[in-house]
């Protein structure tokens, strides 16, 4: 009698680090957590926080491609937190060294509570986050670990901007991919906390409305807002990532700010 499998071990960056994922339950990682990641630029040593990082793949990612990155991923859920630690306990990650920790705490926390848990105030150069996307009215799966990871709550986006406003330094910078419908939640719950606001839209193909946006702020900016030229990710009528896409999707190059 053969036991199905309930996770997998999967590459990233062409086999410069892996995850260990749940199969059938929770948020799986792939080509977003890739771009989110390509969002972390520097060539000093810096501070992330991966907020809502599930297994951890965005985080694991900007270490993986910037050796002078120090990253905490932070992770509600228990079951996810753990795939995370147990990802950085494989022989293929030690190269990480102790470059990459985890924290169990829920990113909506605040104040006195936030500070608690582990989220300091003004403690990172740059915080990254794939936040829940789908809106509530969306088909619901059955999973209820994926549902959570998944199902976009009101207020959601000024929640998680808000603590990533508390613990992000002055001039630190703010990734996060979302789908195109979330732009008035992001820009609002930007507000006074973030400026300088950069936007990129992803088209799957050219001709195509584009799926997700890229973007980035600063803190404390009052720099005004720029859409960006879109990008796009697949060449046309293949599968095959278009070549810069493909850079960024493997870490070899980083999406960099304008200004």
């Amino acid at each position: 009698m053969t036991t199905a499998a309930t996770e997998t071990i999967d590459s990233f960056h062409r086999g410069r680090f892996q995850v260990i994922q749940p199969l059938g339950q929770g948020h799986r990682s792939g080509v977003d957590a890739m771009l989110l990641a390509s969002l972390v630029a520097s060539d000093r040593p810096c501070r992330v926080a991966d907020l809502g990082a599930g297994a951890g793949a965005a985080g694991m990612a900007v270490a993986s491609r910037l050796e002078n990155a120090e990253v905490l991923l932070v992770e509600r859920s228990p079951l996810m937190a753990q795939f995370a630690r147990r990802s950085l306990e494989l022989a293929e990650n030690a190269r990480l060294g102790n470059r990459v920790s985890v924290l169990e705490a829920d990113v909506s926390l605040t104040g006195r509570a936030r500070v608690a848990a582990g989220l300091a105030d003004d403690s990172f150069d740059h915080v990254i986050m794939n936040p829940p996307f789908n809106d509530a009215s969306d088909r619901k799966t059955p999973d209820a670990l994926k549902a959570e990871a998944h199902a976009m709550t009101e207020g959601l986006f000024d929640a998680w901007i808000r603590t990533a406003g508390a613990i992000a330094r002055p001039g630190g910078q703010l990734s996060l991919i979302a789908r195109p419908e979330s732009i008035a939640a992001i820009i609002s719950a930007c507000g006074r906390r973030f400026g300088g606001i950069e936007i990129t839209p992803l088209h799957p193909r050219a001709g195509a409305n584009a799926v997700r946006i890229l973007v980035t702020a600063i803190k404390q900016s009052r720099a005004r807002l720029t859409l960006r030229a879109p990008l796009v990710v697949h060449e046309e009528e293949t599968h095959k990532f278009a070549g810069f896409v493909d850079d960024l999707n493997n870490g070899r190059a980083a999406y960099c700010r304008r200004r």
